[in-house]
């Protein structure tokens, strides 16, 4: 192990002429070593879940948002409308004895031309809205994961190695003692692993998640890596879309609402997933709105997200890819049930350890759920995955091949 940790750094450092920084391991935080690059971090402490600042922090309550979408759910927050609160949302009364000006009265046509009839001033009283998803896009045809038991793989800390029992899953053990079925989804990083790799899991059989960011941006790869001539994070840079840092990470929120943002992700969809034949991409921070991760430097909305990732996620089927919506049942909101229409799949971290898989009530018995533990044994989620139809599965947090699978 020391001899590896010795050469990949050597091999990198001479290799990215760019500058990029090193992508941290998924799952942890980060202290860089000035003195040479490197893909591992130096430090590394367990990331605790999002929102959170304890090593045991507890999640049972809501996150609490604000947001300009009024929604009639318990959980979510009221705007200043107060004629939508529950006060007064059963009618609203209109003056019967509204006063009008002589100047404001105006004759109506009517067949007796000499009933005059004075028309009341208007009284604007606005709409109570509930945010919802456009409806799928009918163009194109994509992957649906199917519900029920379907084996699957997470890894995104290094590319693929398709001879290794370990990253291919084909050693792991299920918590009765027995071998574990061989994983036919693999989720692997959109840009480190390339076509031919996916090609490769296509030829076995199985399909493949292309993992991107889609809320932040880091300066973890260079132009060569990526495959073009300005990287992305480049070009979220020079549009002026980036906010302010994500804790614990090298990386940037990203403006949702502009259009640079979506243009931008979307050709990072288009050559990392679609051009690679990946299956389905996997969107992390696709609910930076919620301010779980952080503060984001602007001004978002649940709204504002729905419109971000409904436009994503039509484009990902336009292209011929599912859409795996990452943790919607982090935000303590209807966002979760407001996005399932477009969603293909749903990715969880932790939902048993926090309590929040019932916040996917909406996805169960049709539509794929994949869940990941970090710091609860199986033998203290695997029944109640398995009683909601959900593939769970332990996981070390920095992702880099070892799994034990509940079934």
């Amino acid at each position: 192990m020391a001899a590896m940790l010795i050469c990949v750094p050597l091999i990198l450092a001479t290799s990215n002429p760019s500058g990029a920084l090193p992508r941290p391991v998924a799952g942890q935080r980060v202290v860089l070593n000035p003195n040479w690059r490197h893909r591992k971090p130096t430090t590394t402490t367990t990331r605790p879940r999002k929102g959170t600042t304890t090593t045991a922090p507890v999640r049972s309550a809501p996150v609490a948002t604000t947001t300009s979408t009024t929604d009639p759910s318990p959980s979510s927050t009221t705007t200043t409308l107060l004629i939508f609160s529950p006060i007064v949302t059963t009618t609203t009364t209109l003056s019967p004895t509204t006063t009008v000006p002589a100047s404001t009265t105006t004759t109506l046509p009517a067949p007796t031309p000499t009933t005059t009839t004075s028309q009341p001033t208007s009284t604007t009283v606005p709409v109570t809205t509930t945010t919802q998803a456009p409806a799928p896009s009918s163009s194109g045809s994509w992957w649906h994961p199917p519900t029920g038991v379907l084996p699957w793989q997470w890894e995104i800390d290094h590319p693929l190695d398709l001879s290794s029992a370990t990253d291919m899953g084909t050693n792991d053990v299920l918590p009765n003692g027995s071998s574990a079925p061989a994983p036919v989804v693999f989720d692997i990083d959109g840009i480190l692993n390339s076509a031919a790799t996916v090609a490769a899991l296509h030829a076995q059989g199985d399909h493949a998640i292309c993992y991107i960011e889609v809320g932040t941006a880091g300066n973890y790869y260079s132009a060569a890596d990526e495959g073009i001539a300005t990287t992305y994070y480049a070009q979220y840079q020079a549009a002026g879309v980036l906010g302010n840092k994500l804790p614990g990470y090298p990386e940037y929120f990203l403006n949702i609402n502009a259009a640079a943002t979506v243009s931008i992700t979307e050709a990072m969809i288009n050559q990392q997933c679609a051009a690679k034949g990946f299956d389905a991409v996997e969107t992390d921070l696709d609910e930076t709105y919620a301010g779980g991760d952080g503060t984001t430097g602007f001004t978002l909305s649940e709204a504002d997200e729905v419109a971000y990732m409904s436009t994503l996620a039509n484009y990902m089927h336009r292209d011929g890819l599912a859409w795996i919506i990452k943790n919607p049942d982090d935000t303590g909101d209807n966002f979760a049930a407001t996005m399932e229409p477009l969603a293909d799949g749903v990715l969880t971290e932790q939902c048993n350890q926090y309590s929040t898989c019932s916040a996917l009530s909406s996805y169960f018995g049709h539509k794929a759920i994949f869940n990941a533990e970090y710091n609860i044994p199986t033998s203290q989620f695997c029944a109640n995955d398995i009683t909601l139809g959900i593939n769970g599965a332990y996981f070390p947090v920095n992702l880099n091949g070892p799994r034990s699978p509940c079934q």
